[in-house]
């Protein structure tokens, strides 16, 4: 196997632990164990599945990193299809960990809330529920930011695939169409519009997920 499939091989890889450790720390976790009506169930919960919450936390972090190498390891296997390119994927990219980790450093704060240290005893218990669902809804608040940042990567990442003649054509053009999904996504949560059907945000997703699953078992193409 050659250096540019092994490269591509490692792509596939961090791709598929983002993806994998994202919907377990991102997706899985929260939907388990919120409750946005019923603050004093999502307390519970939360405090029953300490190790749970903890895991996500731990999953977030991991799917962060993975999407810090990921886009510098896609920038040494597809730069050379476009340079500029290449530098916006990377900027799109890499802008939005720092926002993500302050979204999870939240989740942080909510455990030091509920960790029953002595000076937070005075608190009212309703005082303390609403400290901890304003954090949980300041993770969802960066989240909704990084969805800009999730859909514009996907433009020149999606432009460096068709350009490049490593990988089929067509995961270039469903990158692109992902990109817009995920900013459709974001404008539908800011302006708090009915969501799109499930298959509509199927489609968006089938180019990350197809390209991930390609470059970590097949690779690239040869290219002399």
């Amino acid at each position: 196997m050659n250096s540019q499939n092994l490269l591509a091989r490692a792509c596939g890889f961090s791709y598929v632990v983002l993806i994998v450790s994202g919907i377990f720390g991102i997706a899985h976790v929260p939907a388990t164990l919120i409750d946005w009506t019923n603050p004093g169930l999502t307390v519970a919960n939360i405090q029953a599945s300490e190790l749970l919450f903890r895991l996500g936390i731990v999953s977030q972090v991991i799917c962060f990193i993975a999407f810090i190498c990921l886009p510098l390891m896609l920038y040494r296997l597809l730069g050379h299809a476009g340079k500029n390119a290449a530098l916006f994927m990377l900027a799109f990219s890499l802008i939005s960990v720092p926002i993500s980790l302050l979204g999870t450093a939240h989740y942080l704060d909510v455990l030091y809330l509920l960790s029953g240290s002595g000076y937070l005893e005075p608190i009212p218990l309703a005082q303390l529920e609403l400290e901890v669902m304003s954090h949980l809804a300041a993770v969802n608040n960066r989240a909704t930011l990084t969805n800009i940042f999730a859909g514009l990567w996907l433009f020149p990442f999606g432009y460096l695939v068709y350009r490049s003649g490593l990988l089929p054509k067509i995961f270039g053009v469903l990158l692109i169409m992902g990109g817009f999904g995920y900013l459709v996504d974001f404008f539908i949560r800011f302006f708090s519009l009915p969501e799109l059907p499930w298959y509509v945000n199927l489609i968006s997703h089938l180019g990350v997920f197809g390209i991930a699953l390609w470059l970590l078992l097949l690779g690239v193409r040869n290219k002399n």
